[in-house]
């Protein structure tokens, strides 16, 4: 565009970015042509592991967190992989980036089952299989559905706080208001 004589500002507009950036390219395409524009890749730091350890930590992924000492279920969590980075290549991650490490190398992090110890299967089947006791779960009736947060049947008026006025009691107006001049409210 900037060799169609196309002004940053119009480029910003028809790509979306901000001005700012499109100076910046037009400054590197005045300066370096159009092989300055092409990408250098992702930002961000590089790896910390090399491709060889790359390789070694996806083996030790495939053996399992058992194989690993990690106990005797076979699910790999972020804190796992981590210690295990730690304990291999004396390299430490953090959480979330032992979770991108897993990711480029093809695997997720999995979150191990904890069960309750009072755990009672019978009542899971039967909650499950919505057998519960002959009743029905009482929800809100089929018309009642509504998507503003104002309640139903609410009426508009005035304030809760502030008692309606009585004809027994007529409205005071400060002296000198054109209303107190015209005597009391019918």
């Amino acid at each position: 565009m900037f060799e169609q004589k196309v002004k940053p500002s119009e480029v910003a507009r028809r790509l979306r970015v901000s001005v700012k950036s499109a100076y910046q390219w037009h400054q590197l395409w005045r300066d370096g042509g159009v092989q300055a524009l092409v990408s250098r890749g992702p930002g961000g730091s590089g790896c910390r592991l090399s491709p060889r350890c790359l390789e070694k930590l996806a083996g030790f992924l495939e053996e399992g967190p058992a194989a690993h000492g990690s106990g005797e279920d076979q699910v790999w969590t972020a804190s796992r992989v981590t210690t295990l980075t730690g304990r291999k290549f004396h390299i430490t991650y953090s959480v979330s980036g032992a979770t991108r490490l897993m990711h480029r190398l093809g695997f997720s992090p999995q979150a191990p089952a904890r069960l309750v110890a009072e755990r009672d299967e019978q009542a899971l089947t039967a909650w499950r299989g919505g057998d519960l006791g002959g009743g029905t779960w009482p929800g809100r009736p089929a018309g009642a559905t509504s998507a503003s947060r104002t309640k139903p049947g609410r009426t508009i008026g005035p304030h809760r706080r502030c008692p309606p006025r009585s004809k027994a009691a007529p409205h005071r107006t400060r002296p000198g208001h054109p209303a107190a001049a015209a005597g009391p409210a019918p």
